[in-house]
Formats: C-alpha cells, structure tokens, sequence
C-alpha cells in the first residue's frame, strides 16, 4: 500500500529537534556573517581616510554602493533561488564574500574599493531572503516566528560583534585586519554549511529532487519513521511554472504584495535615515564623540532586544496584535527623541525604543512575508519584499543629506521620520483589514 506524505505537517508539527536546531544555527551564523559584513566599511572608514588622506565624502559612493549591491542581490537571487535552490545560492554568496572581502582588505584606492562594495553588497543581499526561507521551511508551526525573529537577530548580532572586533584589532593591525576577519568567518561557514546544511524539504518535493535524500532526512526530524516503506512524499500546495515575479501578483496577492513593499521601504528608509546621521546629529547638539556613538549603538542593542522578544508574542497573539503597536511605539518613541536630544540619558531611551520597534519590528515583517507566500514563491517574494526595503535604505540618508543641506533643525530633522514610521502603521493596518495578515502566523 502507497501512502502519502505531507512534507510540512511533518516538519510544522513536529517539535524542534537537534536536526532542525543545527539548520537554524547555520541559518543565524549566515546572519551573523551578513551583519558584520554591512558595518565592516563603517568601522574601517576613518583608518583608511586617515591612511590615504582623503575625505570623508569621497566614501559615501562607497556606502551607497553596498546598499546598491544589496538590493540588486535581494532582487536576483531570491528568484534564482526558488529555481535551483536554497543550499546551493547560499553556499555561492558566503564563498563570493569571503573572496571578495579578502580583495577588499587588499584594495588601495576608492574605485576598487567601490567596485568591490558593491560586488560584496550583491552577494550580502543574496543571504537574507534565503535564510529566511530555508528557516521558514526548517522551523515548526508552534514557535516558528519566534525562531525566525532569532535566526534574524543574528545580523544585529554580528554588527555590534563587528564593532568589538574591529576596536580591538585596528590599533594594532590596521583596517584591513576587519576584512581578513570578514574573509574567513564566511569561508569557514561555507566548509561548514557544505557538509551539514541541507536543502529544503519542500523545495526538493514541488520539485521532485533528492527524493531519497528527503526520506532520510525525515527520520532526523521525526523518531521512527521508516523511510523504506512505499510512499509518495507531497507538499500541500500547486508546483508552479513560468516566471516568478509576475506570480506575487495573482491569487489575491497584488494587494498584500504591493503593501509589503510599502511596509519595507517606509521602514527601512526609517531605520537608515537615523543610524546615519543620529551620531552626526548628537554630536551637533554638544555631545562628546563617545557618547554620540553610543547613542547610535543604542537603537541597534534596542533591536537586538525586539528581535528576541517580539517573536515570542508573535507566535501567541499574532503579528497584527503585535506589529502594529511596535511600530506605533517606535513613531512616539521618535517625537520623544526629538524632544530630548539634548539629555543623553533620555536620547539612550528613546533610541534604544526607536530600535526595539523599527529594528524588531522589521525582523517580524521578515517574517510576516515569509508566511505569506507559498514556498514556490517564497525566495522571490521575501527577496523582493527586502529588496525594496534596501532601496528605502538607499533613500534615507539622501534624504538627511538633502534637509541638512537646507538648514533644517535637529528638531525638524527628527519629527520628519515620525512620517515614514506613520506610513509603516498604516500599512500594517491595511495589510490587517484585508485579510492578508493572518491573526495567528500560518505557513502551506
């Protein structure tokens, strides 16, 4: 007798294991990794304008064309992805930076270096939207946001990790000490993903591979299944063809698509607008260079501390109970900060606030795609979603720029971002009433 299998009951339902544990954890190292590498040009910039004498501005082509190169890998590789696979597009973007991080740390001039970021930003925007899917496909129904939201976290993790490291080895290494370490952690991750990180269950069953290898990966994830007896393994939900992009559009998803890319733009665009300029900004208002960067840090600790925390809520009240007033939180917890700049102890505040809702807010908005889309389409979906999200990155320290220019206030400068925080609300409240945010989080 041939009985089916449904693939994702299978793994939705049952607990988390040590199998499933240990792809999760190569999942937040490749967070890890992504995050150190985003801060490593923060870090490394003054050694090297003080190395090569030149200005500061000579370095902004720089940042921006790591955000670039993030969207662009974002964008591509999440559909490539869906194609051929989660494993084999992770293992290509984490041996593409260490290569690339390596040439980095050898490079003698802007353009190369420029050249260089926005080839590393490529292969840094190919890693999210795939850990988020492979995660999704990994974790159990019970905790999955929670484990997603931990899995993302590693990012804040590894860029204050990255802040430590490279304080401790510039003096007495140099910058290039920071992009040796960003060559071999992802080198040594590869090695170590190559023989232990598997491939999507899901994945290999809409797509009728590795059939075999998927029935020996089951008696990892559930005790005393028997992989010899006679059975077809099924995913409930259609194998799709065709392009996949046009696809985030159809069965009811234009609208839900089209507002996930609001959500993701408004917020990013909010998140960067203030890590880039709040130190500029505090130390403008008088505060002394140490404190301006703590204050900066603050808002990164205060979404380390949302990413751990708002998962766990998720999981039990839904993401509209939660997402909606974290992001309401982080708009008021923006007119604070605006009001009180000026005491450092109350800026750490209202930043550290502005982080928990902006910072892990975002990681549940991460999340919140990923369960919206089926798995067929989740690389291209959540790659998409996030790709718009590093265009608003893209967006918001221009914009500071821009109005710094025209004189604006440190007031004015700050209130103004009560107004991507506000769109963010809105959206999440559409997103809500039309039904595409479910009030428990749900997967096919």
């Amino acid at each position: 007798m041939n009985i089916k299998i449904d693939i994702s009951a299978i793994v939705e339902g049952t607990p988390l294991g040590v199998f499933q544990a240990l792809v999760l954890a190569q999942c937040f190292l490749c967070m890890v990794v992504d995050g150190f590498d985003i801060q490593a040009m923060s870090y490394a910039a003054p050694s090297i304008i003080a190395q090569w004498g030149i200005t500061g501005a000579s370095l902004g082509p720089v940042f921006s064309a790591s955000l670039l190169g993030m969207l662009i890998g974002s964008l591509a590789f999440g559909s490539v992805a869906d194609r051929i696979g989660r494993r084999p597009v992770l293992l290509m973007a984490t041996t593409a930076l260490s290569i690339l991080m390596f040439f980095t740390a050898r490079s003698t001039g802007v353009t190369e270096l420029l050249v260089l970021r926005l080839l590393t930003g490529i292969a840094m925007g190919a890693i999210v939207p795939n850990v988020t899917a492979l995660s999704t496909e990994y974790a159990p129904r019970y905790n999955r946001v929670m484990l997603l939201m931990l899995v993302a976290s590693g990012m804040l993790v590894g860029g204050i990790a990255g802040g430590a490291i490279a304080a401790a080895l510039i003096p007495h290494y140099g910058w290039q000490a920071v992009f040796y370490v960003g060559s071999i952690a992802p080198l040594c991750l590869t090695i170590l993903m190559y023989f232990a990180l598997p491939e999507s269950l899901q994945w290999c069953v809409l797509r009728n591979r590795h059939l075999d290898r998927v029935r020996r990966t089951l008696t990892q994830i559930l005790p005393g299944f028997n992989p010899d007896i006679p059975s077809t393994l099924v995913v409930a939900e259609p194998a799709r063809t065709g392009r996949r992009l046009p696809q985030l559009f159809t069965e009811g998803k234009l609208i839900g698509t089209l507002l996930l890319w609001l959500i993701n733009f408004m917020n990013m665009l909010c998140v960067y607008f203030l890590a880039s300029w709040t130190p500029v900004l505090m130390s403008g208002a008088g505060h002394s260079p140490a404190q301006s960067v703590l204050a900066g840090t603050s808002m990164w600790v205060g979404g380390l501390a949302g990413s751990w925390l708002l998962g766990w809520f998720v999981d039990r009240r839904g993401f509209a109970a939660v997402l909606v007033p974290s992001f309401t939180l982080a708009a008021l917890a923006i007119v604070l900060f605006s009001r009180c700049y000026g005491s450092i102890d109350l800026a750490y505040l209202a930043l550290a606030l502005i982080g928990f809702g902006i910072l892990g807010g975002q990681s549940a908005v991460n999340a919140m795609a990923a369960t919206f889309y089926p798995t067929t389409l989740r690389g291209t979906g959540t790659g998409w979603a996030m790709g718009l999200g590093r265009l608003g990155g893209i967006c918001g320290p221009f914009i500071g720029a821009t109005l710094m220019q025209l004189q604006w206030s440190t007031t004015d400068l700050l209130v103004i971002t009560v107004v991507p925080a506000s769109i963010t609300v809105f959206a999440l409240l559409g997103f809500w009433k039309l039904h595409k945010m479910p009030a428990q989080p749900a997967i096919i």
